[in-house]
């Protein structure tokens, strides 16, 4: 093929985007879809399936409309997606029976709670890496089967299918045809074992998840089939699925041990690649898999954040501040020094290294002198704080990863922001690379999709596409990092609900 190109499908929780790269690794065109969200009750948060697929369908022509270029081009296309949020559909109409449960849906809290009271989490985390929390996919497919009317009776009939968000475009973009996931989605579902890389029937018994419902385990980089030819003008062929952190991870080019990185969209999502070896957390952390290609499967310990752009968000919609990110940087700019106003936006909860499914947020160190900027100011610092919490249990995980001056490389919307970049470095006192190309997300599916079809030759060669850096080095005092740090822990304890 003279001169491919790859096509990356970016499914995330706010938004759909389609982005074309080149085989050096340069973004040719781009389309983008906003993607609403509902929240039906406290703690619950919906996505409409059916609107996911229609907006992928439109940025995908899009996006290769404005290269001028015929799907012909297109050596591979990389999907990578939010995780854990799932979707059940009818086998045989692919009609979605229930809205998409979103990762950030708290609705399985009590189910979680009364498996942990009856001694099940050690055996979930020795198998899977994970913890007992309604963040993951397992409990949410049970809660559809058990709410939508004939639902569990249909799926032991095996006339449903279940998956995240990958395998349910990869079932509706290949007309049916497929049913398959890749490992690092498989990993974040409850269900997977994690040493034996296939799905488990003891945890698919003890979630109640039939496993006639659940797809195919395959590599990330490798063959998903074929687009039907009249979404795009002719088939295209699918050669990548990736869970949305694990591409960051790949398009940051943080495939070798040690190497660490968080992404800052929604939420924030901390890998510290770990190699071959899958580490279990004395410090909460997950273990999940950072690439499965050609058999191989590494691993990465990861720490997520439920809340961080979200909080900016919050402001505008909650708040009222009107003009977008940019003007919440502005506000937060004109903040008095040293105002002493926290927030902890335990929105839908507090993630790692805490999993409080029932904490919300909170305020601390209002005066009458305190206002919106102030407020948007401890915003920013939230993100940054909890970033801290993250490294502070990595290090205490894999020392050895923190021996030699480890910098940690961002990515994601907030990081397009030079003032949120330098507060990283300043509160966590690590030096922090900003990478110059945001959507590093996409680019880590592109590049897989370029291995699997062999525009790469190995996965090294292709992370090498990754994009330039700027630096920020540590700017704040020890003392003064050390007493705002303090200050954050006494929030968060005021706000958690469980020691």
């Amino acid at each position: 093929m003279t001169d491919p190109i790859l096509l990356a499908l970016d499914q995330g929780t706010t938004s759909t985007r389609a982005i074309v790269f080149d085989a050096a690794g340069r973004a040719l065109a781009d389309a983008g879809q906003p993607l609403p969200q509902s929240y039906p009750a406290d703690g619950r948060v919906e996505h409409d399936p059916e609107l996911i697929f229609t907006h992928v369908v439109e940025v995908l022509r899009e996006a290769l409309a404005k290269t001028r270029r015929g799907p012909e081009a297109v050596a591979g296309l990389g999907i990578t997606n939010q995780r854990e949020t799932v979707v059940v559909w009818e086998r045989a109409s692919g009609r979605a029976i229930h809205p998409a449960i979103v990762w950030q849906d708290r609705r399985t809290a009590d189910v979680c709670e009364r498996l942990k009271a009856e001694g099940a989490e050690p055996g979930v985390t020795s198998l899977t890496g994970l913890l007992l929390d309604p963040y993951f996919s397992a409990t949410k497919i049970a809660w559809v089967l058990d709410r939508v009317e004939g639902a569990r009776a249909a799926a032991e009939r095996g006339e449903l299918l279940a998956g995240t968000i990958d395998a349910w475009l990869t079932w509706r973009l290949t007309g049916g045809r497929v049913h398959a996931t890749d490992a690092t989605n498989a990993s974040r579902t409850l269900l997977m074992d994690l040493e034996r890389q296939a799905w488990s029937d003891e945890l698919c018994r003890l979630f109640r998840t039939p496993r006639s419902l659940l797809p195919e385990i395959r590599d990330t980089a490798g063959d998903f089939g074929e687009t039907e030819a009249a979404l795009l003008g002719r088939p295209v062929p699918i050669r990548a699925l990736v869970g949305d952190q694990q591409a960051a991870l790949m398009g940051q080019g943080a495939v070798r041990p040690g190497a660490m990185k968080a992404t800052y969209g929604t939420g924030c999502f901390m890998l510290l690649n770990t190699g071959e070896a899958a580490p279990r957390s004395g410090a909460r952390l997950l273990t999940t898999v950072a690439a499965r290609v050609a058999g191989r499967a590494t691993y990465a310990l990861e720490g997520s954040i439920f809340v961080a752009g979200a909080a900016i968000q919050w402001l505008g919609e909650g708040l009222g501040v009107a003009g977008g990110p940019e003007a919440a940087e502005a506000l937060a700019r004109a903040a008095r020094p040293n105002h002493g106003v926290v927030l902890v936006p335990a929105f839908t909860g507090l993630g790692a290294p805490y999993w409080d499914a029932d904490a919300r947020g909170a305020l601390f160190g209002l005066t009458r002198d305190a206002g919106l900027p102030e407020i948007a100011h401890a915003a920013f610092d939230a993100a940054a704080h909890q970033s801290a919490d993250l490294i502070e249990a990595m290090a205490a995980d894999a020392p050895g990863a923190f021996a030699h001056d480890p910098v940690l490389a961002i990515d994601g919307g907030m990081a397009k922001s030079r003032g949120f970049a330098q507060r990283l470095a300043d509160l966590t006192g690590l030096r922090v690379a900003r990478a110059d190309f945001p959507e590093t997300t996409a680019l880590g599916a592109a590049l897989l999709a370029g291995l699997a079809s062999g525009v790469f030759e190995t996965l090294e060669t292709a992370a090498a596409r990754r994009p330039e850096h700027e630096p920020f080095a540590p700017a704040l005092a020890a003392a003064e990092r050390d007493a705002l740090r303090a200050r954050w822990r006494d929030a968060i304890e005021r706000t958690r609900t469980r020691p």
